[in-house]
């Protein structure tokens, strides 16, 4: 369904241009609409239902509410037509449930721009009625008397003309008024003189209805209509005549019966939290009109069912408003049946999906029934829209613009309204514009952090923003709110024209007070469970606002320590930079940022790609000493899985040599480099001194396996899994359990199976590739000898080669020999073990191939148990077993059974 849009037709020369006010989508608020108003049709047709109660309970309200600029006011302009006739629903709307049923629509706009008054509100209701072609009595009565008194000698019918209501209606409704008044007269028994005089008259009818007489039983059945004739008659009064409207409905005969659909827009402009006085009146209008039907839309919920506004409003509360107090929905949730029942009747305007802001903007110019907007175009504005269709709708006049001088482009596009700031800052008071630039600098906030960012003493700003729907709530994040996107992205990309904008220097000091409220909040909590999420999303959001206005980097040293220090590797980088076309390492803050996005990705990326980008780092010396030695031995480690065992000695030296936070876990690197070089002396020897600090136990593990002491392996890495467990650092605690899987799964295959599930619960929400790697292997290992096939081995050495970790293919050769070994399958062995010495080309992993020959030579097709004690038993022996020759890489044991 579209109409004319007359700002693009005004906006071109090109005649054959068709510039159509498209109208898309939005099928589920009619669904939900009209499921409401079926339900309201029912309640009001049931047997108990009276018109004068004014006690019961009011669910004849639906309210939409949206941030600016989504589209709400066009929404209810459809809702009008489409309730007004078959022939105006658009085709894409399903039919309604109230077939038989006579609806009144009438739409009042409530801006400020349109001037409506409540007077006008209530005249238009009853010039809507007007063209039912019959007086209501009582209303009209209490209207005329209220109109003389008020507009003395200000005739209505010339009032009604100059606000085109008599355009809208017809001029139906003086004649309808003067005959309600003639009427009375007549059966008041009073002279025609009297009958045009409301005063004379209204006092008689008074009389009458207190005497009960006989001649007005029609009007006296309005038990409240004496009391509102004899109350004087002011604007207060004006409010509570409704009710005599209400009940005048239920008296017309079946075949004039009709419920009226009110639609209230703009309800934003009513007034603000603090003056309430039009609300109050409209909100009477709502209560007293039960049998009325109200469609509320404004960019805020109604706050009616606050108790703590009694007082303000006449009715409030949940129990007086039970669809209101319900949580605020989606119109998905809102198709639930729950949402119809005099549930969920406040429902959020959702943004137009991706597909229905392509079809908008295909429809809305075009010629020769072509789309005049390019797909590229289309799909630029699409993804800078965020679906708000005001944005459309200015991406629309920007095209028309460029178009006068030159074909527009697609990066034409890529650009921030300024009229969106104005939209959405216009009914917000000067604290809470305040807060809103403040916390556009965050990708996520609660009280205390918007608070704080803003620099304001009391949290009553904030508390009032976040009830404005262009802040949205996810109830399971770190941070409950967040800004929606495009009004984010504009006040802090576009041309501020406001009158209260911020100068380059207010942003500065924003974002220096919200780094540093970040800080606070992360230093008050501890790094473990929720201290570990609250540590990502202040690293991300910190990081950002560090990068992005060249803050010193303070407590994101520590932060950047705490997440490192447990080996987890959460994906830690924020978005681009808002002038992503400033390329390099710049600042401390751009060094931090790609030092732990790095770290994050190798566990995604080929360790050669980690290796360049920690060069990038460490190269540049922008990071202080600490963070420099990071980056040092993480580069050392990439080195290390790379082969690089020299350039890998090196970093680890240096940062051990350093004496800071990771010289033990350097150590720790160098011992590791010794076992892989087979000098397993050195190796043992550092470990001894390497105590928590340095994983001492680990590094034990790593050592005993090898030589084939299975048991004391698995001992060694069980506590470091219980040290790691102690000190809730959860990614040693899985790659310790990890390694014990492993190594018993060469010895104790039923074992084992609960170890690799302990390991495999340990990995869950953990990012580690390596580790997860190695436990798919020792998979492998428990079932030596059964394995139905090798693709498993295939994918993990795939896996492993795309990871850049030349360990983890070593000790899946040493696995897949020890099945060949049980198979007895010999040219396979030999296969693998020639695999192997590839590997120890550059001098490293040579006892691997040594364990693979010593597995070929020795016990070939002896059967799996006879190879498990083989293999255990072997090593620690001085001479090993008759004719089989220790591998070349090792002598005898020493004491410790550690082979040099």
């Amino acid at each position: 369904m579209s109409g004319r849009d007359l700002r693009a037709l005004f906006s071109t020369n090109d005649r054959a241009l068709q510039a159509g006010e498209a109208f898309t989508n939005r099928e589920l608020q009619w669904e939900l609409t009209a499921a409401a108003l079926t339900a309201h049709l029912r309640h009001t047709t049931a047997p108990g239902f009276d018109v004068e109660d004014l006690e019961t309970p009011r669910d004849n309200v639906l309210v939409f509410h949206g941030v600016g600029g989504i589209g709400k006011t066009t929404l209810s302009r459809k809702i009008q037509a489409a309730l007004a006739g078959a022939e105006h629903r658009p085709a894409q709307w399903g039919e309604p449930g109230w077939a038989g049923e006579r609806i009144l629509p009438v739409r009042i706009d409530l801006a400020r721009s349109a001037g409506t008054s409540f007077e006008d509100l209530v005249l238009t209701i009853r010039a809507a009625l007007s063209t039912l072609g019959r007086p209501l009595p009582a209303f009209d009565l209490a209207l005329r008397r209220y109109w003389d008194h008020r507009h003395p000698g200000e005739p209505l019918e010339e009032y009604l003309r100059r606000g085109g209501l008599t355009a809208r209606f017809g001029k139906a409704l003086p004649q309808q008024m003067q005959s309600a008044m003639a009427d009375v007269a007549q059966a008041l028994l009073l002279p025609g003189t009297v009958g045009t005089a409301v005063g004379q008259l209204t006092g008689a009818l008074v009389r009458a209805l207190r005497e009960r007489r006989q001649t007005v039983r029609a009007l006296a059945r309005c038990t409240r209509l004496a009391d509102l004739l004899e109350a004087e008659p002011d604007l207060e009064a004006l409010s509570f005549y409704p009710h005599l409207l209400a009940w005048e409905l239920t008296q017309l005969p079946a075949d004039k019966k009709v419920t009226p659909v009110i639609l209230l827009d703009t309800f934003e402009d009513v007034g603000d939290r603090t003056h309430r006085d039009l609300e109050r009146l409209i909100q009477r209008v709502v209560w007293l009109m039960p049998n009325a039907f109200f469609v509320v839309t404004g960019r805020s919920r109604l706050q009616w069912a606050d108790p703590a506004l009694q007082g303000q409003l006449d009715y409030t509360g949940p129990i007086a408003w039970p669809g209101l107090a319900a949580p605020a929905s989606t119109v998905p949730a809102a198709r639930a049946a729950g949402a119809v029942r005099g549930r969920g009747r406040q429902v959020l305007v959702g943004d137009f999906s991706p597909e229905d802001c392509d079809d908008y903007l295909a429809r809305r110019l075009s010629r020769d029934g072509r789309p005049l907007i390019s797909g590229e175009i289309r799909q630029v504005i699409t993804g800078r829209s965020h679906g708000l269709p005001l944005y459309l709708d200015l991406s629309v006049l920007r095209f028309l613009e460029i178009r006068r001088t030159r074909e527009p482009a697609p990066a034409d596009f890529d650009h921030d309204f300024g009229a969106l700031i104005a939209r959405t800052l216009s009914d917000l008071t000067p604290d809470e514009r305040h807060v809103l630039r403040s916390v556009s600098l965050l990708d996520a906030f609660d009280l205390t952090l918007a608070t704080a960012a803003a620099g304001l003493p009391h949290q009553a700003p904030a508390q009032r923003l976040i009830e404005r729907p262009f802040v949205r709530e996810n109830a399971f994040g770190v941070w409950p709110y967040h800004l929606h996107g495009l009004i984010r992205s504009t006040i802090r990309g576009a041309d501020d024209a406001t009158d209260d904008r911020w100068t380059d220097g207010d942003w500065q000091q924003a974002a220096e007070r919200a780094l540093a409220a970040l800080g606070t909040q992360w230093t008050a909590t501890g790094t473990t469970g929720q201290g570990r999420m609250l540590l990502i999303g202040c690293l991300r959001q910190g990081l950002a606002l560090a990068r992005d206005f060249g803050l010193e980097l303070g407590w994101l040293t520590d932060a950047a320590w705490a997440y490192v220090s447990d080996s987890v590797w959460e994906p830690i980088a924020p978005p681009a930079r808002p002038d992503a076309t400033r390329g390099g390492l710049q600042t401390p803050a751009d060094a931090l940022v790609e030092l732990l996005a790095a770290l994050a990705r190798r566990q995604h990326e080929h360790r050669s790609t980690t290796a360049a980008r920690l060069t990038t780092v460490t190269s540049s010396r922008l990071l202080p000493g600490d963070l420099h030695e990071m980056g040092l031995y993480y580069l050392a480690k990439a080195h290390r899985d790379l082969g690089d065992s020299a350039a890998s000695r090196h970093g680890m030296q240096t940062v051990a040599a350093g004496g800071g936070r990771l010289a033990p876990a350097a150590r720790r690197g160098l011992a590791h480099l010794a076992r892989l070089a087979g000098d397993f002396p050195t190796a043992h020897d550092t470990a001894r001194t390497l105590g928590w600090a340095g994983r001492q136990h680990r590094v034990e593990g790593d050592i005993y396996w090898p030589h084939g002491d299975m048991h004391r392996a698995a001992t060694a890495y069980a506590a470091a899994r219980d040290q790691a467990d102690q000190h809730g650092v959860a990614g040693e605690r899985a790659t310790s359990q990890t390694h014990r899987a492993l190594v018993l799964a060469f010895t104790d295959p039923d074992t084992a199976d609960d170890e690799i599930d302990l390991a495999e619960q340990f990995l869950t929400g953990l990012d580690l590739r390596a580790t997860t790697l190695t436990l798919k292997i020792a998979a492998l290992a428990r079932d030596a000898g059964t394995l139905p096939g090798l693709e498993a081995a295939r994918v993990l050495r795939a896996e492993s080669r795309d990871a850049g970790i030349t360990a983890v293919e070593a000790v899946l050769d040493v696995v897949l020999a020890f099945h060949h070994a049980v198979l007895g399958d010999h040219d396979k062995i030999r296969a693998t073990a020639d695999r192997l010495r590839d590997l120890a080309r550059n001098g490293d992993y040579a006892y691997y191939a040594d364990i693979a020959h010593f597995m070929a030579a020795a016990h070939l097709g002896v059967g799996r148990s006879t190879l498990y004690r083989t293999l255990a038993a072997v090593m620690p022996d001085d001479n090993g077993p008759p004719g089989v020759p220790f591998p070349s890489g090792m002598a005898a044991p020493t004491e410790d059974g550690i082979r040099v």
